[in-house]
């Protein structure tokens, strides 16, 4: 049985379209270059940051604080959309979005002042944000049309994407060209395809009648929980990203040039298992692969801290993510597929229990590094993985929402 097509859920709108390999293979399409999109201009800034920093005489406590603001921005915006959802449907959502989280790129890079940062951070974040919702609700719409496991390519592709964007953004900056300049330049590339190909993404508006109908049932205990396992997956992404070249660098004393090995292996063993996700669930069911994915990322994690080497250390966060990479794209088919909970409800939901654990990984390891050094701070991700391991295993939710019961 696929994702999805559970029996005795009903069909929506989209499954009543005569088939055709052409109009399938366009409404895939057009997802994953929005996730290809997604990717592309999230980490094509990173590398200017450090420019940015330089231009406005900012400290490094200062830079966080103004960093912070595009995450505010994106949670503010998944709670606008969820109601704008429903009733515009995800396939205009994905078009306004990608227009402005395009156009409020180049305005980071023209602001002078740390206030005008944070606004331009805030609005760029916010369209940030409602591109991720609104993505992720027309992917799970095409997935349900198609009867296949979809969600795990589409962000195998968005790992692509964020490759793709940090090498360009590291060598615009090495070749001295603006943040404003490199986001317009990569409008053609990257927006217009979008445009292209977005009107045969599926149409799902409903109406205002079924909005109203679920608001109140956005935080049941299914969604609290999908919730939490997304916010304790994100939360070890987060801290692997800012915290893996600095345990390299220090407690595994590994040279300068190889330390920034750490995320790198993390990344491209995300990126791998995603891009065969669809083929690992189409063979395991999802309540023993989650599971067995997460209990590889604990161990090997554990080892890695035990041991403290360099090598066990590269090992054990290639596992992370390997270990982590289906979690998102598999829940979130999961929230959409919620009993009485539209598709954009239930994803904003999970979606911002996800964002709110990204944005407290890194400090809360840093907190905890201060109190009892950092490999022990870092002792907080096998205990997360853990959580999920036997979350997803004993819960039950994902077996509960794939059959259409009520939780």
């Amino acid at each position: 049985m696929h994702a999805g097509t559970s029996a005795g859920e009903p069909l929506g709108p989209a499954s009543l379209e005569p088939p055709g390999r052409g109009r399938e293979g366009r409404q895939r399409a057009a997802v994953l270059a929005t996730f290809l999109a997604h990717g592309l201009l999230f980490a094509s800034w990173t590398a200017h940051i450090p420019e940015v920093k330089a231009h406005l005489g900012l400290s490094d406590a200062a830079l966080g604080g103004v960093l912070l603001f595009t995450p505010v921005g994106a949670v503010c915006a998944m709670l606008v959309v969820a109601r704008l959802l429903p009733a515009f449907g995800s396939r205009r959502m994905v078009q306004a979005s990608v227009l402005g989280y395009w156009a409020a790129a180049p305005v980071v890079g023209l602001v002078s002042s740390p206030a005008l940062l944070a606004v331009a951070l805030f609005a760029w974040g916010a369209f940030q944000g409602s591109l991720d919702v609104s993505m992720n609700t027309q992917a799970t719409a095409v997935q349900h049309s198609q009867g296949r496991h979809l969600m795990p390519t589409f962000h195998g592709v968005w790992s692509i994407g964020a490759f793709i964007g940090a090498g360009i953004g590291a060598a615009a900056v090495a070749l001295h060209v603006g943040l404003t300049a490199q986001m317009l330049v990569l409008a053609l590339p990257i927006v217009v395809p979008i445009l292209l190909l977005s009107p045969s993404m599926i149409s799902d508006a409903r109406s205002t009648e079924h909005t109203s109908a679920v608001r109140h049932r956005r935080f049941s205990r299914a969604t609290i929980v999908l919730g939490a396992v997304v916010f304790a997956t994100m939360l070890c992404e987060g801290a692997s990203a800012d915290w893996s070249a600095v345990y390299l660098r220090g407690p595994a004393h590994v040279e300068r040039g190889i330390s920034g090995l750490g995320y790198a292996a993390f990344a491209v063993m995300m990126a791998a298992v995603r891009l065969c996700g669809t083929r690992l669930l189409d063979r395991i069911p999802q309540e023993r692969l989650l599971p067995l994915l997460a209990a590889f990322a604990t161990a090997a994690m554990a080892v890695a801290l035990t041991t403290g080497t360099a090598v066990t250390a590269l090992v054990g966060f290639a596992a992370l993510g390997a270990g982590t990479a289906l979690v998102v794209p598999t829940l979130f088919s999961a929230a959409a597929r919620l009993p009485g909970l539209g598709t954009g409800a239930g994803i904003v939901t999970v979606s911002t229990f996800g964002w709110a654990g990204f944005v407290c990984g890194p400090p809360l390891i840093g907190g905890l590094a201060g109190i009892g050094g950092l490999r022990a701070a870092l002792a907080l991700i096998p205990a997360l993985t853990l959580v999920i391991a036997l979350a997803t295993t004993r819960v039950g939710v994902l077996s509960k929402i794939t059959t259409g019961a009520e939780t």
